[in-house]
């Protein structure tokens, strides 16, 4: 099962990256509308989610909300989301799955692809093509 929760977390590592890749670093500011987070913050929001979620679900340690500071730019976005990714894979790395574990890890997946749909289509809002999605 770890086995296979890892390559399932790889596949979403490397698609989110390339889905923030694909945005151009002049546009990280964009935004679709006035109400929602610019691509940079929607971004920021999804590494910030998988450090709360494995916090809470995969270590098991209550934490509040409470996101740092939002990332200021393309690399420095990336670079976060990119460790994000890292402390959830090496949390699943040395925690034993049971049910509350696997329940917690598609939880977190849930929510990363529910934002990295949002990041698609700022994508297209901006004229990019999103990178082909892998499964």
């Amino acid at each position: 099962m770890k086995a296979q929760l890892l390559s399932t977390l790889e596949n979403a590592r490397q698609y989110t990256m390339n889905v923030a890749a694909a945005m151009p670093a002049d546009n990280y500011a964009f935004k679709p509308d006035t109400a929602t987070w610019s691509f940079n913050d929607l971004l920021h929001h999804i590494g910030y989610g998988i450090t709360w979620c494995n916090e809470n679900y995969i270590l098991r340690k209550q934490a509040d909300w409470n996101p740092p500071a939002v990332t200021k730019d393309a690399a420095a976005t990336q670079a976060y989301l990119s460790e994000c990714f890292n402390i959830l894979q090496k949390s699943i790395e040395k925690t034993d799955t049971d049910e509350n574990i696997i329940h917690g890890f598609y939880a977190t997946l849930d929510h990363i692809t529910h934002h990295r749909g949002q990041a698609t289509t700022y994508l297209r809002c901006q004229g990019v093509t999103p990178p082909e999605y892998t499964y």
